[in-house]
């Protein structure tokens, strides 16, 4: 990997904290390129709600670590699927770079994933489902994180403002 291929900031957090928005402004303003790993997946092997039933999670997350790799080979800004962190190896890959987590409330993410398709939070309680995953996954998100950032109140743009000083402060 030569050092322009360094990701300038990887995003990690949980679904609907908004990895993809913030981190697609992130990277426009600093001019690289972007990268979301879920995307890379989608582009090969389909939709994630279809790989999940047709291949089940297990085939999903061998086919996100692929992802992964590639994606921190590749440099620019990266967004990690929220369950990219559940991989040891990615975890460790993960600690030469600027981790931010996004954070984001359950109010606010309620707004955000209402009737989408996201196979894991599928069912009768979808929050609950995704309380219980963010809190499974947090200890994680906090061992990879260099900073937070919450999501939940105000523009993106802030957000991304915030994070774009905390990037440049950390060059």
């Amino acid at each position: 990997m030569t050092a322009d291929a360094v990701p300038v900031a990887v995003f990690v957090g949980p679904m609907g904290a908004g990895k993809t928005s913030v981190g697609k402004r992130v990277a426009r303003a600093l001019g690289v390129g972007f990268v979301d790993t879920d995307k890379l997946i989608i582009a090969r092997h389909g939709p994630i709600p279809r790989i999940f039933a047709e291949h089940g999670e297990p085939r999903f997350r061998e086919w996100e670590r692929a992802a992964v790799v590639e994606a921190l080979a590749g440099g620019g800004v990266v967004s990690l699927g929220g369950g990219a962190v559940l991989d040891a190896r990615t975890r460790s890959e993960l600690a030469p770079h600027r981790v931010v987590l996004l954070t984001v409330t359950p109010e606010a993410v309620a707004r955000r994933i209402g009737g989408g398709d996201r196979p894991l939070i599928a069912g009768e309680d979808p929050m609950a489902r995704w309380q219980r995953i963010f809190d499974e996954r947090r200890p994680f998100y906090d061992e990879v994180a260099d900073a937070t950032f919450d999501t939940s109140r105000g523009p993106i743009s802030g957000v991304a403002d915030r994070i774009l000083d905390w990037v440049r402060s950390t060059s």
